[in-house]
């Protein structure tokens, strides 16, 4: 018997206990409301979907061809229809997240207005996105099984079996989440207490970086500023601490660092003696040999192998950093991060390069054999001119003629067609399965997809309405694509939960129900 067969018997039965009070309540109508709701909190949301990526981690720790992927969704709706098209397209939410992006929080959830990503939004901006997401995507379940209860309904023999197939073994639209959570907000307890928020709204991965949060900036601009490891790492136990107190005992922590683009440092870290984690930190700063009789007034010194060293300090109190070594500095993050407490690493870079990218995993995986990378799919990458350019480096370095390119215009529409581009736009389609086998890349994500769609569709719309297509505009580019492509959201009023809404009327005032769903709704054109 079916959990939802159960529940009608179970609910069945409590309404005998109740007696005469309960006549009107339908036991089958009850369990589907329970059915439609599988998820009653937040928590039973970061529970389930911890599970999924935890089992995910280990089919890829088995097979790098199984690595995950996520687009970033700024509203509940923009997350909602892409899982509700995954569905369509795949009948499998398999291997497929959401990521919550704090850089679209910042320019497009915040109540100051659009902001850059330097986490001056609201601290509870992210969490209401996260309770916003899993809102729409409980809704999108609820209808879904609305509309296979109606087919229930109408239907008998082996198609009654078939849907009631579909009802017991129904998809949810519910998927992990990778939620941003900067670089903490504040102190370690700041972390702590709004770690707390987003677990409670749902997320079971939290993404943390180690740059300072007063002065954070987005990981694709100049002028970022890292925190010592001791710094970063209470924040990586704060969040786990956030987990465990609330009982999501295989929570992730993806940490993150910037340390490839960051010269800076606001802090000469705490160290007690050669080698240990803050004497490796100051190491990689950019000091000059100084005599005891030649400090200046205010001048800042470090000792090391008995000698006295200046580190180089700007007018703005930051600490700089030698040039060349951020890649050593990014291994030794990744390599401090995983031995106290994260489960995956990010790596920002410059640049899609999985030669570059592999050669700091390559490194890591030297101390931690199962290292593993969620990396950013970045639109800040101009990913035609840098494929392009890697293409035209090859060739270049195998003797190949490349006269007839320009390598600093290979973006140039009059390239679209040669070998070389062709070449390049195969790097580009096969780049996320090339860097999970070579790379150590677990997840891809795109940060900002849906922010540059939304701007994208907009424009085109917007060009053709308020031109001379008129409402043609609309109707061929937007209405007749929908309806022929099978999007749902076609029938907006259904996408909104008015079915919903009739069911519930039912259920609670019988015929005497006021429905929406009748012959006169313009939906039933669709």
């Amino acid at each position: 018997m079916s959990h939802y067969q159960d529940d009608i018997q179970a609910i069945a039965a409590l309404k005998e206990r109740n007696g005469s009070a309960w006549n009107a309540i339908s036991p089958e109508a009850a369990a589907r409301m329970r059915a439609q709701n599988k998820f009653k909190t937040g928590l039973d949301i970061a529970r389930y979907t911890a599970k999924i990526m935890r089992a995910d981690m280990a089919r890829y720790d088995a097979d790098p061809s199984q690595y995950t992927q996520s687009l970033g969704c700024w509203h509940g709706f923009i997350g909602q229809q892409k899982m509700i098209s995954i569905k369509k397209h795949f009948n499998s939410t398999d291997r497929r997240y959401l990521y919550l992006s704090g850089w679209m929080v910042a320019a497009l959830r915040s109540e100051f207005g659009p902001l850059p990503d330097q986490s001056m939004h609201e601290k509870t901006a992210v969490s209401a996105l996260i309770k916003e997401l899993y809102t729409f995507l409980r809704q999108a379940d609820a209808r879904e099984l609305g509309g296979l209860f109606r087919q229930l309904d109408a239907a008998s023999g082996d198609a009654k079996k078939a849907i009631q197939d579909k009802i017991d073994n129904h998809v949810t639209h519910v998927v992990p989440i990778i939620a941003d959570i900067d670089a903490g907000f504040g102190n370690a307890e700041a972390t702590y207490l709004l770690a707390k928020q987003f677990i409670e709204a749902g997320a079971c991965c939290i993404q943390i970086e180690n740059q300072v949060s007063d002065e954070k900036q987005c990981g694709h601009q100049d002028g970022k500023v890292t925190v010592p490891h001791e710094d970063f790492l209470a924040k990586i136990r704060a969040v786990r601490y956030a987990f465990l107190e609330l009982g999501v005992e295989d929570g992730i922590i993806v940490a993150r660092t910037d340390s490839l683009g960051a010269g800076l440092t606001k802090q000469i870290a705490v160290t007690s003696q050669p080698g240990d984690l803050g004497d490796q930190y100051n190491a990689f700063l950019d000091c000059d040999e100084v005599a005891a009789d030649a400090l200046g007034n205010g001048d800042v010194i470090i000792k090391r192998d008995g000698k006295l060293l200046r580190p180089k300090r700007l007018p703005s109190n930051l600490f700089q950093f030698r040039p060349g070594t951020g890649e050593a500095r990014c291994v030794l993050d990744s390599i401090t991060s995983l031995q106290n407490g994260a489960d995956l690493l990010w790596i920002e870079t410059e640049k899609p390069h999985i030669g570059q990218i592999g050669g700091m995993v390559k490194e890591i995986r030297k101390v931690i054999p199962n290292a593993k990378l969620v990396y950013n799919n970045s639109p800040s990458f101009n990913w035609t001119l840098n494929f392009r350019q890697q293409v035209y480096d090859r060739m270049k370095a195998e003797g190949q003629d490349v006269s007839a390119y320009d390598r600093a215009a290979l973006m140039n529409v009059e390239y679209d067609t040669t070998t070389l581009a062709a070449e390049a736009d195969e790097k580009i389609r096969t780049f996320q399965a090339d860097a999970a086998r070579e790379a150590g890349i677990f997840h891809h994500l795109i940060t900002l997809p849906t922010y540059h769609t939304a701007a994208l569709s907009t424009d085109n719309l917007a060009k053709e309405y308020f031109g001379d297509q008129g409402m043609l505009g609309y109707v061929a580019g937007v209405q007749r694509k929908e309806i022929r492509q099978g999007i749902a959201c076609v029938k907006h009023q259904n996408m909104s939960g008015s079915d919903i809404g009739d069911d519930h009327k039912e259920y609670f005032s019988g015929e005497a129900a006021l429905k929406a769903a009748g012959k006169d709704n313009t939906m039933n054109q669709f």
